[in-house]
């Protein structure tokens, strides 16, 4: 999709957040010599600050690629935001109903159509105490799978500094944002394979493989051998705690 393409919604939202950003933040942009041209691609992105949309939006924008996200439905139903989400293309997820295949349907016509789709495959900000990258959710491996289009991982870091995590703005002295493309993911591997859970688990596990080295890369340090899962914590805790009630019995 080129310049010329990127439509009013999208000029719009930039025309609002690009000057706060631009004076507000620093920039170390890297690796948008990885962004196709043209045809339809999924990014894959990290998420450790509710910031780093903007962050990464604003990268991408400059490629002159916009994303479509992947956003639940009710942010659009109302109000100016609402008219921003459906005039700028993007995919409503239905969480628990009987329609939650459309986002699904959503991403894969869109890549069909020569867009990028965005994935966040973490699905919400990472719980790793670190900020590393946690285990994945399978939407982005499906859609891949389903198109076989380019995934295109991208590692970002330093919006965790301004808002971290659950945390309070911390804007002063003028933050970082870092962001970085690597080429993309090899999933040929899996092309023609059913897209069985352990099919989509493990092609998800490469996905993350890939945001996550180039995390090492910005950071310059090694991310622990054991990616965070927080459904196996929970589960420990679960465990923990009904062994605590069974010993004050």
């Amino acid at each position: 999709m080129s310049r010329r393409k990127i439509g009013f919604w999208y000029r719009f939202a930039a025309a609002i957040a690009k000057p706060p950003l631009l004076v507000l933040f620093k920039r170390d942009w890297r690796g948008m010599e990885h962004i196709p041209a043209d045809g339809g691609f999924i990014t894959a992105i990290n998420h450790n600050s509710y910031l780093d949309t903007f962050s990464y939006a604003h990268w991408q924008y400059n490629t002159g690629r916009v994303p479509r996200f992947l956003a639940k439905d009710s942010l659009f139903k109302k109000g100016i935001a609402g008219r921003f989400m459906r005039g700028s293309g993007q995919i409503p997820v239905y969480r628990e109903s009987g329609n939650a295949a459309a986002a699904f349907r959503g991403a894969v016509a869109a890549i069909e159509k020569g867009e990028c789709v965005a994935f966040y495959p973490e699905a919400t900000l990472t719980r790793d105490p670190n900020l590393w990258p946690m285990t994945g959710k399978t939407g982005a491996a499906r859609v891949a799978l389903e198109t076989r289009c380019p995934v295109i991982p991208v590692a970002q870091w330093g919006a965790n500094h301004a808002l971290p995590p659950y945390g309070k703005p911390k804007f002063f002295p003028r933050k970082t944002f870092q962001v970085l493309a690597g080429p993309p993911v090899d999933l040929s591997r899996f092309y023609g394979k059913d897209p069985t859970p352990d099919v989509l688990k493990e092609a998800t596990d490469v996905i993350m493989d890939a945001i996550t080295a180039l995390l090492e890369e910005l950071r310059g340090e090694k991310a622990p051998a054991e990616r965070y899962d927080p459904r196996a914590v929970r589960a420990a805790q679960r465990r923990k705690t009904a062994e605590a009630d069974k010993e004050k019995q």
